[in-house]
């Protein structure tokens, strides 16, 4: 088991979707790949000053302490909160973690920008649970990185619990509206929800890659760590592997 590659994920308390998809993903995997968990405190998603403090980087060190004694190869903050706090709220933790641990991180956000880069992707659409004003937060902090939204829809919820109790028929739908002739990519923002289960056949009807963040937050770590298998079922990103 010693060439087993270990990646660790600091994960949201009230976040049911990051372990049980993600094990999905890696299942078929188990001698050459496992991943690891730890937690931070984290129950609301707005942004009012409690919401945005809980993202404070003493809870992500300690959390990456905690991980490192399972000597993980990477660290990732299975979360999306500099989508909303800017980047460099996430360089910041990747910084910290390194420094402290020893250990390389990476974010789900900071994710995001490299799959905009990997596929040449500089317009999108946007889809996520959150609060309106959340999901304009989340346009000027793309919008900074040289992204531009043309389309978009939320949900309106605060609750993080609550993200994972979205239906797949509603997350369909939700990917759907969101789209727009001229986005050449859609962007699924939130780590909370079960998405990751449909972006391979809503690739398929909608004819352009889904980025969604759950599955981001495994992709590039891989990519990272030099990985080069595909692993087919979780659309593009995952089946095109380490590309770019």
């Amino acid at each position: 088991m010693s060439d087993r590659v270990r990646i660790g994920m600091i994960t949201p308390s009230s976040n049911t979707m990051v372990e049980p998809i993600t094990s999905a993903m890696t299942a078929h995997l188990i001698d050459q790949l496992s991943v690891h968990y730890a937690r931070i405190r984290v129950t609301r998603i707005s942004l009012e000053r409690d919401s945005l403090d809980q993202f404070e980087l003493d809870e992500m060190l300690g959390a990456a302490r905690l991980l490192a004694d399972a000597r993980p190869h990477l660290i990732c903050w299975n979360g999306t909160s500099a989508a909303w706090k800017g980047l460099r709220a996430d360089e910041a933790i990747c910084e910290a973690i390194q420094r402290e641990t020893g250990v390389p991180a990476t974010t789900a956000t900071i994710a995001q920008f490299e799959a905009f880069k990997a596929y040449g992707v500089s317009r999108y659409a946007l889809a996520v649970p959150y609060l309106p004003d959340v999901r304009d937060a989340i346009v000027r902090t793309y919008g900074e990185a040289g992204a531009e939204c043309v389309s978009s829809r939320a949900l309106g919820i605060s609750t993080n619990y609550d993200f994972a109790e979205v239906g797949l028929d509603r997350l369909r739908a939700l990917i759907r509206e969101s789209d727009a002739p001229e986005a050449e990519a859609i962007v699924v923002v939130c780590t909370n929800l079960a998405a990751a289960r449909v972006v391979e056949e809503m690739e398929q009807e909608l004819g352009k890659p889904i980025f969604d963040s759950l599955v981001l937050a495994l992709w590039h770590p891989l990519r990272m760590l030099g990985w080069s298998k595909p692993i087919p079922g979780w659309g593009r990103l995952l089946d095109d592997a380490t590309r770019g």
